[in-house]
């Protein structure tokens, strides 16, 4: 039955992947979504389901397309899903009950794969840096010539595209490393409420709102930013796990809105606010979220103002 369930799972999961070739909107979104038959797999069977998963969709993508690409997708998809699901069912029995592994230290991991699988994925493309550096500044320059042509973008006369994409190349890991925390997190949310619903779950729902990064995700952030100063693929670990964090941050500003405002009788509008101001003012809003998040983080400041989390959360 695992075996079934894990290799369905995974040719599901491998089709998913394989649709981005079209390179239509919709394939960008069945794109994202390949990590989601796994977590399933994993989370309502066992680990070992959605290591079958990863094992049958890599191979499956290096038969109908090319070996490299069943590689990426390993690095990139099935390897990083299998593994934070693995974390997600970590349990330990103390004297109180069974103890599960925090959903902080759990975003943590996903902000560390996050770096490792953004340098993967460079590995998987070129083991040398400047061709890496090369193809990512080509993407860039291509997709300015685009929107410049459909007049999305319109760039200064003594701006070329050329320098602006030189200048954009660094920061792409760093926008790799925050993606991938965002939608690792968010199949990861919608496996578990499938499997919920299924009975399948094995641990309890967790308590959301109360998720917290411990304070060593500070000092890696400090390491993060030392690191992408670095240049290589030093540099662009340390870029992409400094976007992961950032990200990480944001979710637990996020759930400290949720927590610090619970009993609050101006609760429901503010969320309604922040959640449309998280899609019209993206820019203006994300930043004050990780702020909330890093001093969180910081001082401690769930324990101060937010009540206990409701019993059987």
């Amino acid at each position: 039955m695992l075996a079934t369930v894990g290799i369905g799972a995974g040719l599901v999961s491998a089709l998913l992947f394989a649709v981005v070739i079209t390179g239509s909107p919709l394939a960008l979104l069945l794109y994202s979504a390949a990590p989601l038959p796994i977590f399933i797999a994993a989370l309502g069977w066992n680990h070992r389901s959605g290591l079958v998963a990863s094992l049958t969709g890599a191979i499956a993508i290096a038969i109908v397309l090319v070996a490299s690409a069943g590689a990426a997708y390993a690095v990139i998809i099935a390897l990083p899903a299998w593994w934070i699901a693995y974390l997600a069912l970590l349990a330990r029995q103390e004297e109180h009950g069974v103890e599960w592994y925090p959903l902080g230290r759990l975003l943590l991991w996903i902000a560390g794969t996050a770096a490792l699988v953004t340098v993967g994925s460079a590995l998987v493309m070129t083991t040398d840096y400047e061709s890496y550096r090369g193809v990512i500044t080509r993407m860039i320059e291509n997709l300015l010539t685009e929107m410049s042509r459909a007049k999305l973008v319109n760039l200064p006369s003594d701006v070329g595209v050329r320098d602006l994409a030189q200048t954009l190349a660094p920061a792409v890991p760093v926008g790799i490393g925050a993606s991938f925390v965002t939608t690792i997190a968010l199949n990861l949310w919608i496996a578990a409420k499938v499997v919920q619903v299924s009975g399948r779950l094995a641990r309890p729902w967790p308590f959301i709102p109360s998720t917290a990064l411990p304070r060593q995700a500070l000092l890696l952030l400090v390491l993060a930013l030392v690191a992408s100063a670095l240049g290589g693929f030093i540099g662009v670990a340390g870029a992409a796990l400094t976007g992961a964090l950032l990200a990480a941050f944001m979710f637990t500003g996020l759930a400290f809105l949720h927590d610090a405002s619970r009993g609050r009788p101006w609760r429901m509008p503010m969320l309604i606010s922040v959640y449309v101001a998280l899609v019209v003012m993206q820019a203006v809003l994300t930043p004050l979220l990780v702020l909330a998040g890093f001093l969180d983080t910081l001082f401690s400041l769930r324990k101060r103002l937010a009540p206990p989390p409701p019993p059987n959360a």
